[in-house]
């Protein structure tokens, strides 16, 4: 269950540029060669990039057909929650996986769940205490769209997590439990995260989640 954040976090991005390395200009004989390197460098650049692709897809199908058979939830479904938790957790700096874990503790993946205390939607996001992130998602009715409520939980955990210095302490905020010791919350999500981890390794996929 999300609670209040005190203080805004500035979150920082880092953005990192590639070196394009010139020489010389070649006498004219040598620019069809030229011109067939450099079309074989951008032909593998592009393979590349597309194996990179397939190997997230299959990381995220894999994830689908596990929490919809566990959860019992449709497959269309599922692969919305999926690919938002993916795209939220790269937003923020943190792993796809625990993001995942975090619904799967809270909501498991039920996006109308609500609790008795307020908090809404697959992350449990309690909207008081969150209004504004709510209002650039869209509005205070966003807190139950599967996808706004995982963009703003997930920014929520990150900054508990930076304000706490520890993933630990960060969940414990989150959950609204941090003086508890013994940090049962946080086992949870991790225990959560290392079976779905388990998942993708047995079906021999690579766990992409937590580069």
């Amino acid at each position: 269950m999300a609670v209040p954040v005190s203080n805004k976090i500035l979150t920082f991005a880092v953005v990192a540029t590639g070196t394009l390395l010139a020489t010389g200009a070649p006498h004219r004989a040598d620019a069809p060669e030229r011109g067939l390197v450099s079309a074989c460098v951008q032909e593998a650049a592009i393979e590349g990039t597309a194996q990179e692709a397939d190997a997230l897809n299959a990381t995220q199908q894999a994830l689908v057909d596990h929490l919809s058979r566990r959860f019992y939830i449709a497959k269309a479904a599922t692969e919305r929650m999926v690919g938002a938790a993916y795209r939220a957790a790269h937003e923020v700096g943190l792993d796809p996986l625990l993001v995942l874990a975090v619904i799967a503790i809270e909501s498991r993946f039920n996006p109308i769940a609500e609790s008795v205390m307020g908090a809404k939607g697959l992350m449990q996001i309690i909207p008081k205490y969150h209004l504004d992130k709510l209002r650039a998602a869209g509005g205070e009715d966003a807190v139950l769209d599967p996808e706004a409520n995982i963009a703003v939980g997930a920014r929520i955990l990150q900054e508990y997590v930076y304000r706490t210095g520890t993933l630990e302490a960060g969940l414990q905020s989150y959950n609204g439990s941090l003086r508890d010791n013994s940090a049962q919350y946080a086992q949870k999500v991790f225990a959560e995260r290392l079976r779905l981890e388990q998942v993708l390794r047995e079906r021999n996929v690579h766990v992409a989640a937590s580069s």
